[in-house]
């Protein structure tokens, strides 16, 4: 059997919900992590379902599968650096899962977010996701940092939740 792994595969922006239903009817196992986010149109307010990560999508893949999903129409490219397909590990896509599953709000930033201090939830639904506490617009916010794919996004929890975990000397 091959090994399947998980790649961040980037889209064509606002085509992540189509890819994310015909992988889905190709069997190929894919996770689409959406937050819910109140929108204003002219006329209403409403709540809507939008990608936690704009453009990306991950697929749980072998190397036979590679074609087949980038074929996908809307589909652009897998995440590389220095030409080398990215892979994400398993415990990065369930960490996503897991603050998904609960009620705390989460917020994607845009920004790239300079590296903080590394705490582990010790308290509530989250407890032992180890997490970074960062300097961001003049207040401490804490985050979970994607590494592969430069991405960060902020965890809404009461900073008591949290405790310092001490930087082991290099």
């Amino acid at each position: 059997m091959r090994k399947k792994k998980w790649l961040a595969l980037y889209t064509r922006p606002r085509f992540e919900k189509k890819i994310y239903k015909i992988l889905n009817e190709k069997n190929i196992t894919c996770y689409l992590p959406l937050v819910k986010t109140m929108r204003q149109w002219t006329d209403r307010r409403k709540w809507v379902e939008v990608p936690l990560f704009s453009s990306y999508l991950f697929v749980q893949i072998d190397d036979l599968s590679f074609t087949e999903v980038l074929n996908t129409p809307g589909a652009l490219r897998f995440i590389s650096f220095d030409g080398k397909v990215v892979e994400i590990p398993e415990k990065e896509i369930d960490n996503i899962k897991w603050v998904l599953s609960t009620d705390i709000i989460t917020n994607p930033l845009e920004e790239k977010i300079p590296s903080g201090s590394h705490v582990q939830i010790v308290k509530g639904p989250l407890s032992g996701l180890s997490a970074e506490m960062v300097n961001y617009n003049n207040k401490n916010i804490i985050i979970v940092r994607i590494d592969q794919l430069d991405k960060t996004f902020e965890i809404h929890i009461p900073r008591n939740h949290v405790k310092l975990v001490k930087e082991q000397a290099k």
